[in-house]
C-alpha cells in the first residue's frame, strides 16, 4: 500500500512539473511566449493601463516601464537566475532577460511575457558566479547549444516563473492586497507574579 500510494504521488509531481514547460507557447515568429488574455467586466482601458502600470513599477524597481507603439500598452523588462544541477548540487547556471508587454482595452487585458534570453554563468577567480561577456543566446535556439536535460530544467523554470508573474499580474489587476498574516501581540500581566 505504501509502494502504491508513494508511486502515485511520483506521477502526481511528474504530470506538475511537465505542466509547467507545456504553458510555453510559440508565437506567430517561433519564438517562446506566454500569453493570456484576461476579461475584466466593469473596468475602463485607462483603469486597466493605470493598474499594469503600477505593477510593472513595483515588479522590477530597476527599470522604468515604457509606452508601448500601440495605444494603451506598455513594456517593462527584467532578468532571473536559472539554476543547474539537482538539489544538492545546484549552481547558478545563467540569467534569463525577458520582457513582458501589457495591453489594455475596455474591460479587457492581455499580457506576453516574451523574447527570452540567456545568459550562461561561470566561475570567476574568487568563486563566485557571473555572466560570460559575449555571450546571449536565444530560448528558441537552447537545444542547439545544450543538452536536452539542461534545456527542459531551464524551460521548467521560465514556465514556473512566468506562472509566478501572471498570478502577480491579476493581483494587481484585480486591486486584491496581499494578505499578511498578523500575529496577536502577547500582553503579559506585571500585576500578578
Amino acid at each position: 500500500m505504501k509502494k502504491a500510494l508513494f508511486s502515485l504521488i511520483c506521477l502526481l509531481c511528474a504530470q506538475i512539473a511537465f505542466a509547467q514547460k507545456d504553458s510555453l507557447a510559440f508565437d506567430e515568429g517561433n519564438n517562446y511566449i506566454y500569453y493570456r488574455v484576461v476579461d475584466k467586466p466593469t473596468l475602463s482601458a485607462d483603469t486597466l493601463y493605470k493598474r499594469g502600470w503600477d505593477f510593472a513599477t513595483a515588479f522590477n524597481p530597476s527599470t522604468k516601464p515604457a509606452k508601448g507603439k500601440a495605444e494603451s500598452t506598455l513594456n517593462t523588462s527584467g532578468k532571473f537566475i536559472v539554476y543547474s544541477g539537482v538539489s544538492l548540487m545546484r549552481k547558478e547556471g545563467g540569467e534569463i532577460s525577458y520582457t513582458i508587454n501589457i495591453q489594455t482595452k475596455d474591460q479587457r487585458y492581455r499580457y506576453r511575457i516574451s523574447n527570452f534570453v540567456f545568459k550562461p554563468y561561470q566561475r570567476d577567480r574568487f568563486g563566485n558566479m557571473v555572466p560570460i561577456p559575449g555571450i546571449e543566446v536565444p530560448l528558441e535556439k537552447m537545444s542547439t547549444k545544450y543538452g536536452k536535460k539542461e534545456t527542459d530544467n531551464y524551460l521548467d523554470q521560465i514556465a514556473s516563473f512566468c506562472i509566478n508573474t501572471a498570478s502577480k499580474i491579476k493581483q494587481a489587476m484585480d486591486k486584491q492586497p496581499v494578505v499578511k498574516k498578523t500575529e496577536p501581540v502577547k500582553k503579559v500581566s506585571t500585576e500578578n507574579w
